[in-house]
């Protein structure tokens, strides 16, 4: 698979940086590939009955934290390529807890969540595969925040992994 080397230090902004950084040294589109299957096997391992289970009022259950994945890595992929193409316009922000708290994850199962996880991540991929070096670095604006297709790229990969660290962390009593 396409090796992509992560951001030079001090390009991305501290909260993508946050990120980037739980990618560490790793190729980073065959990591993306193997976290599909780890995530669908992580949420298979949720008992039918704990699918909506918060470990405290107010947090988000974990389809929801399912949900806020699949969102996140939509409209990450969509500035990417937007900002790929030479779009000069600042790309909107989005307030994650309106776009969960407006979406009908309680209606679907963790397993039919897994699989769209599995659909968008595969487009992030393909998007990303082919980009070039050029592509990858054209500099760009989102939610007010200079960015780079690159940058965004690992933060999609860092946020992965920092969702489920917070699943496996805070979720725990209902994982076996």
């Amino acid at each position: 698979m396409k090796l992509i080397n992560p951001p030079l230090p001090g390009i991305a902004s501290e909260y993508h940086q946050r990120y980037i950084n739980l990618v560490a040294n790793q190729n980073v589109l065959s990591m993306m590939e193997s976290q599909i299957l780890d995530f669908k096997a992580l949420l298979s391992e949720v008992p039918f009955e704990q699918e909506d289970y918060a470990y405290a009022e107010g947090k988000w259950t974990i389809k929801q934290l399912a949900g806020h994945m699949i969102d996140a890595e939509r409209i990450l992929s969509y500035r990417a390529m937007c900002i790929a193409r030479g779009e000069k316009q600042n790309l909107p922000g989005f307030e994650e807890d309106d776009y969960v708290a407006n979406a009908s994850f309680h209606l679907r199962s963790l397993y039919d969540l897994g699989h769209e996880f599995g659909a968008v991540r595969e487009s992030t991929i393909q998007l990303f595969r082919y980009m070039t070096e050029e592509e990858l670095d054209r500099k760009g604006l989102a939610n007010d925040t200079g960015v780079t297709p690159r940058i965004i790229l690992f933060m999609i990969a860092g946020h992965h992994i920092h969702h489920v660290n917070v699943l496996r962390e805070r979720y725990s009593e209902v994982l076996p």
